[in-house]
């Protein structure tokens, strides 16, 4: 049993200073260590073999996410098996296959309700999804993409979906949705890249212009198409603005082998660990900590993962963390920027691939 009482009992999701959550986080952490080792064999032949190498952080073994697109992992029995999470890729690529029991899913859900109240208030506000229905169509086994709009959706209210199964914008609808909460807190989201390509860029080329002025814009996922148009947070922040009138937005950090545990982008422009989460960042060459401010790869951990050994990852993506409980926006954790992938890995962004996917 995982029990985070602890983490769900702090007023918010920045609660902890440094101090606390690092001792908070690691004796956790240290227990899925324990958990996955004796319950999960190939987790435990891993750690046997690199316990002397590289691969370990604070002893401790620091799973590459590719591992999961290799081999089924999980630290339950099969018939504790709730859901299987599959990560977004080409239809010729092997995709991560992430399995939940009950446990571990209610407390993703949990967590992600902390996180997302705090940038979305405690009422479901009306939300407009920047996809098409049918990516949300199988419940049980399901993409990265659909597992993210379902996860978000609780937030919401009269869900309505901007794009029909072609991917075109649907104008009487979001014009009909615009309208019906005008001068209204409405939520909006949508995978980066979609956002980009199907939403402001049709707005643009038909030359309409919407008033969601009161509209809170989460979104993640798909930046490296943007980067090769030249397109960046600060671009995509001012068409916002320019084609709907949006002023907050958010984007965030996160992966499916890590779900719940999302690193969202304060108001100052930085992501940020929430206490339920923890960010190094690694050299490449050494496989040793960097110092903030040096660029390397991103490590992630997480006190979620207890059904699969999931919970200190080492990312394909690369980012610099700039401090700790110290950003001007006042929340605590490590903030950081995420500046990519890592050169030749493969494309996985939800958004990214969704071109090359087979129709949901």
């Amino acid at each position: 049993m995982n029990n985070l009482d602890f983490f769900y009992n702090q007023p918010s999701p920045y609660s902890l200073s440094k101090e606390h959550k690092r001792e908070a986080i690691e004796l956790h952490l240290s227990r899925l260590d324990t958990h996955h080792y004796q319950n999960c064999k190939s987790y435990q032949n891993m750690t046997n073999s690199f316990r002397h190498g590289n691969w370990l952080s604070s002893n401790s073994l620091l799973m590459p996410v590719r591992l999961f697109k290799q081999q089924e992992l999980k630290s339950v029995p099969q018939e504790d098996v709730f859901k299987v999470l599959t990560s977004s890729g080409t239809t010729s690529q092997v995709v991560s296959r992430i399995i939940l029991d009950r446990g571990t899913a209610s407390n993703q859900s949990k967590v992600l309700v902390k996180i997302m109240q705090h940038y979305l208030g405690l009422q479901r506000l009306p939300m407009l999804i920047i996809d098409h229905p049918s990516v949300v169509k199988d419940r049980t086994s399901f993409s990265a993409r659909g597992a993210g709009i379902l996860g978000l959706a609780t937030f919401g209210r009269d869900h309505t979906y901007a794009l029909d199964d072609d991917m075109t914008i649907n104008i009487e609808r979001v014009k009909s949705f615009s309208e019906k909460y005008s001068g209204q807190p409405v939520f909006i989201f949508g995978f980066t890249f979609m956002i980009w390509q199907y939403f402001f860029q049709e707005l643009k080329a038909k030359n309409i212009h919407l008033n969601l002025s009161d509209a809170v814009l989460v979104h993640s996922g798909g930046w490296k198409k943007l980067i090769d148009v030249a397109v960046d947070n600060t671009v995509f922040k001012q068409v916002a603005y320019n084609t709907c009138e949006i002023k907050r937005v958010h984007n965030f950090y996160g992966m499916v082998e890590q779900v719940g545990s999302i690193f969202v982008e304060c108001s100052h422009g930085y992501l940020h660990a929430p206490d339920y989460a923890d960010i190094d960042i690694i050299s490449a060459e050494t496989m040793k900590v960097l110092p903030y401010g040096e660029k390397g790869l991103i490590a992630v951990s997480s006190v979620l993962p207890y059904s699969y050994p999931g919970h200190r990852l080492l990312t394909e993506d690369l980012g610099t963390i700039y401090g700790e409980d110290n950003c001007a926006c006042g929340l605590k954790g490590k903030y950081f920027h995420v500046h990519g992938r890592v050169p030749k890995a493969e494309v996985r962004g939800c958004s990214d691939t969704h071109a090359v996917e087979q129709k949901l």
